[in-house]
C-alpha cells in the first residue's frame, strides 16, 4: 500500500513530518470522499466491500490509518497519562500536555489531501474518527464538502458516555498472544449491533488486525488527545457544510446522546438514527448508510 509524507505538529520527535499508511478506492477523477477511522483502529475496519460500494456511485474513496496505529507513524516510547487528561477535562482544570489532539490528527488528514493533490474532499468518520472529521471541518472549512460523523459525539464528556460495561473493555489492556488477542475480541460484543453481531466475523477480524498491526501502546496517547481536545459544540454551531449524523440506537460505547448532540450542535444537519446499529458498521446496514452519505 502507498504511504505518505505529511507535515505534522507535535509528534514528539525532531523531524516534524509523519508518515500515513492509505489506499484508495475508485477513479481519481471523481470527487474525493475521505474516511477516517476511530479509536486504536486501522483503515481497514474501513472494509474494502463498503469502501468499493461507495467508489461505485461515483467517490474516489481514501481510507488510511491514523497515527499511532496500524502502518502509520508511531510515537515510540512518548508517554502520557491519559487518566490525568481525563480528569482535568472532567474538572475544567488545565489540561496537562499531550503529545497531540485531534486538531494536529485533523492536520494529517489534510495534509495527506495535500500529498494527493486533493483541494476539497467530502470527509467522514466514525467514532474518533468522527471527532477528527468534525475537527476537519472546522479547522479546515474550505477543504471540506461535506460531513459525515458515524457513532460519535461533539466532545462533551456529559453525552455520548459509555456504559460501564463497554468501558471496562475498550480500556482493558489486549493480550500481547495472539490466540488470547483474537479470543478476547468476542469481549466488543458488548457495544455491537445485537440484532447483526458475528462472532465469527468479529475474530476474523481481530485476527487480521493483529498479523496487521497489533501495537496497544499507541492507545493511551490518542486516548489523552480526544479528552485534550475538549467540547467542540460551539464550534460546531460555526460550521456551514452539509452534514450528516448517523448513530445507532444499540450503541452503548458511545450512547445515541453523543449522535443527537452532533446533530443539534451542526446547522442544517441530518441525523439518521438506526435501530439495529450498535458501535460497528453491521453490512446489511450498508446500503442505508451509504446511501445517506451519497445523498450529501
Amino acid at each position: 500500500m502507498p504511504r505518505a509524507t505529511v507535515t505534522s505538529t507535535r509528534t514528539g520527535n525532531d523531524a516534524g513530518t509523519i508518515d500515513l499508511e492509505y489506499d484508495t478506492f475508485g477513479s481519481p477523477d471523481d470527487p474525493a470522499l475521505l474516511l477516517v477511522m476511530g479509536f486504536t483502529a486501522q483503515m481497514t475496519a474501513w472494509e474494502p466491500a463498503f469502501c468499493e460500494r461507495l467508489a461505485a456511485a461515483g467517490r474516489h474513496v481514501i481510507r488510511f490509518d491514523n497515527r499511532d496505529c496500524g502502518l502509520s507513524g508511531k510515537l515510540d516510547g512518548v508517554t502520557v497519562d491519559s487518566g490525568a487528561v481525563l480528569s482535568a477535562s472532567l474538572s475544567g482544570s488545565p489540561v496537562p500536555e499531550v503529545p497531540y489532539d485531534l486538531s494536529d490528527m485533523a492536520n494529517d488528514a489534510v495534509g495527506l489531501l495535500d500529498v494527493l493533490g486533493i483541494d476539497k474532499a467530502h470527509v467522514a468518520g466514525a467514532s474518533m474518527g468522527g471527532m477528527i472529521a468534525q475537527t476537519i471541518a472546522i479547522d479546515h472549512p474550505d477543504r471540506v464538502l461535506s460531513l459525515t460523523s458515524i457513532m460519535s459525539a461533539p466532545g462533551d464528556q456529559r453525552v455520548g458516555k459509555p456504559s460501564p460495561e463497554a468501558l471496562e473493555v475498550l480500556l482493558s489492556p489486549p493480550p500481547a498472544d495472539r490466540d488470547a488477542y483474537i479470543a478476547n475480541s468476542e469481549r466488543t460484543t458488548v457495544w455491537c449491533s445485537k440484532r447483526y453481531a458475528d462472532v465469527d466475523r468479529i475474530r476474523e477480524r481481530a485476527a487480521a488486525a493483529y498479523d496487521r498491526s497489533f501495537y496497544p501502546e499507541g492507545a493511551p496517547r490518542q486516548l489523552a488527545a480526544i479528552y485534550a481536545s475538549g467540547d467542540r459544540a460551539t464550534a460546531l454551531a460555526g460550521l456551514d457544510v452539509p452534514a450528516l449524523v448517523v448513530h445507532g440506537r444499540d450503541d452503548t460505547l458511545i450512547t445515541p446522546d453523543g449522535g443527537e448532540a452532533t446533530a443539534a450542535a451542526i446547522p442544517g444537519s441530518a441525523l439518521l438514527y438506526l435501530s439495529d446499529m450498535g458501535h460497528d458498521l453491521p453490512e446489511p446496514l450498508w446500503p442505508v448508510i451509504t446511501a445517506a452519505m451519497l445523498a450529501l
